[in-house]
């Protein structure tokens, strides 16, 4: 697939299932898992990449919507699982100066073996997954209708939306569309 092609999530994630625990190296030489990184009422995992264009076009609002599920006791975490060897623009050292330049107010982690990325059933970048206190998965879906572009004025915000919910409620919204952007770089 070339690496720019769309890919749509066309069949969702089943809802219910319970995080996969990690440990992955962050762009600041620490390491994360999963009891690292949750808020008392939920947390936003989200497999995304330094060179794709719907991750570039949604990055300020992905940083934004972390600032402000934090106050909702949420936590973020960043993953990125592109095999670098044949998309170097994801390399950990570019991760590193993304998450610099940007100032990740998030961790943003390594799953170099890509072991994670398979756990999770991931397929694209950028692609999220929402889970609520007990770690048991209630959104998996986009940010927003916007894309690699800023959406229209007055669109829904429907991750934060979601996970707004899942802080009040533990559960989900039952309309969920899912991500689209480009497809995880497979190593061969």
């Amino acid at each position: 697939m070339p690496d720019r092609a769309v890919k749509d999530q066309k069949s969702p994630v089943q809802l219910g299932w319970k995080a996969a625990d990690f440990r992955l190296k962050g762009t600041d030489g620490k390491m994360y898992s999963l009891s690292d990184i949750r808020g008392a009422k939920g947390l936003v995992i989200i497999f995304m990449c330094n060179h794709c264009p719907y991750v570039k076009g949604a990055l300020d609002r992905i940083i934004q919507l972390s600032h402000e599920i934090k106050s909702l006791a949420i936590g973020t975490i960043a993953i990125a699982s592109n095999d670098v060897v044949n998309y170097p623009d994801d390399s950990f050292e570019n991760m590193q100066k993304l998450a610099k330049e940007k100032q990740f107010p998030f961790p943003y982690v390594f799953d170099e073996s890509q072991e994670v990325a398979r756990a999770y059933d991931a397929v694209c970048t950028p692609e999220f997954y929402g889970f609520n206190a007990d770690l048991v998965l209630a959104y998996h879906g986009r940010i927003d209708s916007g894309g690699m572009k800023i959406p229209a004025p007055g669109a829904k915000r429907e991750l934060y939306e979601a996970m707004k919910l899942i802080a009040e409620t533990g559960r989900g919204p039952t309309d969920q569309q899912p991500s689209i952007g480009c497809s995880i770089k497979w190593k061969h």
